[in-house]
């Protein structure tokens, strides 16, 4: 579904990503592990078409997405949903909820049925749909960049930190929502720092480090890797 071939990404003369190659399938859910700073927002504004890759090719399907606007690459079914939430805090979470649903604003009727698939998601957001996005705790703010990312329809959902400072509880219970949403049929990349707790969910993972791919497997393979137990699991 996703191919990079030998990508490279630059800011001005720094090298931030080098000799990207990967693939993901349709219906995997991978995990890109890494450090903070190894390169993998870099690597996901690459394939959203935020930043233009300096070398090399990334294809979706039968499309070459190098120099694709970036709201022409979510209409073709690639969304990512982005580090910190970035939600709209004044808005109400259903308005939130809505923004991503913009490049199909023509369908008004399918994005009434996608809005109720994503408030079976996320019930609680039914709740508080009239609420300011920005009074909701941490976890129901994760839940909104979620849905808000799912109202885009993608085929392939790229989850940026979706754990980053949630609480234990919540953590457990986003992955889970993560694994669902791989069961019923999209197709996930997900960068983490919880190695743990995405291996589990995980098909197959990448670990990058300084803005290279040094290491791939599948989860029985990285879960018993001690270089990665070592400096990502801490055991």
């Amino acid at each position: 579904m996703l191919q990079l071939n030998h990508v490279d990404v630059c800011y001005g003369s720094f090298k931030a990503l080098t000799d990207i190659s990967m693939t993901v399938e349709t219906g995997e859910l991978v995990v890109l592990l890494g450090a903070n700073g190894a390169g993998k927002t870099t690597l996901f504004n690459g394939i959203s078409g935020l930043v233009k890759p300096a070398a090399g090719e990334i294809r979706f399907e039968d499309k070459k997405l190098n120099g694709m606007k970036a709201s022409a690459i979510v209409s073709s079914g690639v969304v990512q949903c982005a580090e910190g939430r970035k939600l709209f805090p004044q808005m109400t979470v259903q308005q939130n909820l809505m923004m991503g649903a913009y490049v199909h604003r023509g369908d008004r009727q399918g994005n009434r049925k996608r809005l109720n698939e994503v408030l079976e998601l996320f019930p609680i957001l039914e709740d508080k749909a009239q609420q300011p996005a920005g009074s909701l705790s941490g976890g129901q703010q994760q839940m909104v960049a979620i849905g808000r990312a799912m109202m885009s329809r993608p085929r392939l959902l790229m989850l940026d930190e979706p754990s980053l400072g949630l609480a234990p509880l919540v953590v457990k219970q986003m992955f889970e929502t993560i694994r669902q949403i791989n069961s019923l049929g999209t197709t996930v990349l997900l960068a983490e720092q919880n190695a743990f707790a995405a291996l589990k969910i995980a098909h197959r993972a990448y670990v990058m480090e300084n803005g290279h791919l040094v290491m791939e497997g599948d989860r029985e393979a990285m879960l018993g890797n001690e270089q990665v137990r070592k400096a990502y699991i801490g055991a």
